[in-house]
């Protein structure tokens, strides 16, 4: 079974982490969500506070198969100024583990360096912080190792292509039949 790591920090966009956690699990993905903090509680840009399942600091990043960061604000700023996301993404990005991310939050990964040479898309507005990037304006991209995706109105397409390379192209347009997308 594929494992996926979904990390929180507050101000996070609430329908892009939890339509993506929802999608992955339904499609027999194993999701972690972790916090970026000491606390098992962060709160939603929308103000929804969730529990999740474990802190990111107690995690074995090279235990899994994909690391994923929703955007929102002001969660994107806060998931790129914690050095445990970027040690875990870097760590991730070094192997060729799936790195995914949608609305704000490719621009962390611009924030890393690891979008160089790489298609990569992003929330409106905010392409100039794709460092390296070669922009494109589809709802996902898909360049190697690297998933991204445009915002909250794409969350459904960016769920699924995670899901297809975590899993395959059959169980993910199976899971997109039975939500009735």
């Amino acid at each position: 079974m594929s494992k996926a790591l979904m990390v929180f920090a507050d101000g996070f966009e609430t329908v892009e982490a939890l339509m993506t956690v929802d999608i992955l699990r339904r499609g027999g993905v194993e999701v972690t969500m972790a916090s970026i903090y000491d606390s098992m509680e962060v709160t939603s840009a929308q103000d929804i506070t969730i529990q999740v399942d474990s802190l990111l600091k107690n995690e074995n990043i090279m235990g899994y198969d994909a690391i994923i960061l929703p955007g929102g604000q002001p969660g994107t700023t806060n998931l790129g100024q914690s050095p445990d996301v970027k040690l875990a993404v870097m760590a991730m990005n070094g192997v060729k583990k799936w790195v995914c991310a949608i609305c704000a939050a490719p621009t962390v990964f611009g924030q890393y360096g690891i979008l160089n040479g790489k298609k990569a898309c992003c929330y409106p507005g905010l392409e100039e912080s794709l460092t390296g990037a070669d922009i494109v304006y589809d709802a996902v991209t898909i360049d190697g190792n690297i998933i991204t995706s445009r915002g909250l109105g794409t969350a459904l397409d960016f769920a699924l292509a995670i899901l297809e390379q975590l899993t395959s192209t059959a169980k993910a347009a199976m899971i997109k039949k039975s939500v009735v997308a």
